[in-house]
């Protein structure tokens, strides 16, 4: 299972949040040095968030054409990716996959026209479908508002017009707590796609458990920033 480290960027600064609050933020300095550093550790994947783009108060797309000109790691982006001409500039860019939410959500009640038109246009291969998740239901635009859409219902509807799901946690996210085994299994086990974790990760018995489940991929991030997981290589 790979090991994905997430910068989180708000402002140009590398940060992290607890549940996606503004008011939690921790800065942790430039991201383009955290991308070298992740490089020379052996990250094949990195996951770059724009958190602006996110919460609708600006974006960062000048230095996400920076990082993908400074790494070869793959590189997928998410963050407030709700137009087909955004994400058609990232995949011209270089970015490997992008990670849509609110606009997978929103065109779940319009018959996927957008992710038709997305598949058409830069492949299905390269399309995540964010699954932020709070009680079972699916959160948008930033996870300021929680939809009345169940997260298994969901996944069902969009699968085939998505590569795979990042599966996020909001409950632990940020918190450094730990994992909640039974969420992320029953996400799993309803989809034959790939599936990345997010969210609490923050020991190694946590990224064995996901990798036991059949996870592709887990998403790491401030447990890497406050030193609290120290990996040896980014497989496991």
């Amino acid at each position: 299972m790979k090991i994905i480290p997430a910068i989180d960027i708000l402002s140009g600064k590398c940060v992290q949040l607890v549940q996606g609050k503004l008011e939690s933020k921790k800065a942790y300095g430039d991201p383009i040095t955290w991308v070298r550093k992740f490089q020379s550790l052996g990250a094949e994947i990195i996951h770059v968030v724009d958190l602006d783009a996110a919460l609708g108060i600006g974006d960062n797309l000048k230095l996400i054409e920076k990082i993908l000109k400074t790494t070869s790691c793959e590189i997928q982006v998410g963050g407030g990716l709700r137009s087909i001409e955004r994400i058609e500039k990232l995949v011209t860019l270089g970015c490997s996959r992008v990670v849509i939410g609110t606009l997978a959500v929103r065109d779940y009640y319009e018959n996927f026209k957008t992710l038709k038109k997305l598949n058409e246009r830069v492949g299905k291969e390269r399309i995540i479908a964010a699954i932020d998740s709070i009680d079972g239901k699916v959160a948008i635009k930033g996870w300021k508002e929680e939809s009345e859409l169940s997260t298994l219902e969901f996944m069902k509807k969009v699968e085939r017009y998505v590569w795979g799901f990042l599966f996020t946690d909001i409950k632990v996210e940020g918190k450094m707590s730990g994992i909640r085994l039974k969420p992320i299994k029953e996400v799993i086990d309803s989809t034959s796609l790939p599936v990345i974790i997010s969210g609490g990760i923050s020991s190694i018995q946590d990224l064995e458990s996901i990798k036991q489940l059949g996870a592709f991929a887990a998403v790491v991030g401030k447990a890497l920033y406050e030193g609290k997981l120290q990996l040896r290589g980014f497989e496991i």
